[in-house]
């Protein structure tokens, strides 16, 4: 893989919105990952800025989301996960009035249906290459997903 083909990864990176790209093949492991735009952020915080000397109430505890952590914590805690293969929107039923695949609690085996990703129009039934318990549910129904997103834990 030559310099101008990673240009045009990168570009189609842009182009498509991802904020990661992985790549294996015959040798070739490429990973590319985007970091925030950090004006951009700015900007979408800015609307929160408050003027000085306004009251400012004590912000309530919140819990850190697991799908938050780093990705060494990620790596050190137990079982299994099941990552996304592709960008999409996440679905934990194959219609809106079904049934979950699975739920936390639930036995999975290796092979078995357990979300879809809907990418382009296209609507992917992701199959579980794990067999275990679903110990948890890292993604919200109906969010969007990226390449290697842990969706599910399994112990």
């Amino acid at each position: 893989m030559d310099l101008e083909e990673i240009r045009k990864i990168v570009e189609l990176m842009e182009e498509h919105g991802l904020s990661l790209f992985h790549l294996e093949q015959e040798g070739v492991n490429v990973k590319l990952k985007k970091a925030p735009d950090p004006e951009a952020l700015r900007e979408a915080l800015g609307g929160l800025a408050l003027a000085p000397g306004a009251p400012v109430a004590a912000p309530a505890p919140v819990a850190v989301a697991p799908a938050a952590a780093s990705e060494e914590e990620a790596a050190a805690m137990p079982g299994k996960v099941v990552e996304s293969p592709m960008v999409g929107t996440f679905y934990r039923k194959p219609a809106p009035d079904a049934d979950d695949f699975v739920q936390v609690g639930d036995r999975i085996s290796e092979g078995q249906t357990v979300c879809i990703i809907e990418a382009m129009k296209v609507m992917n039934e992701i199959k579980s290459e794990v067999s275990g318990t679903v110990s948890e549910i890292c993604v919200e129904d109906s969010s969007s997903v990226q390449y290697g997103d842990t969706l599910f834990r399994v112990t």
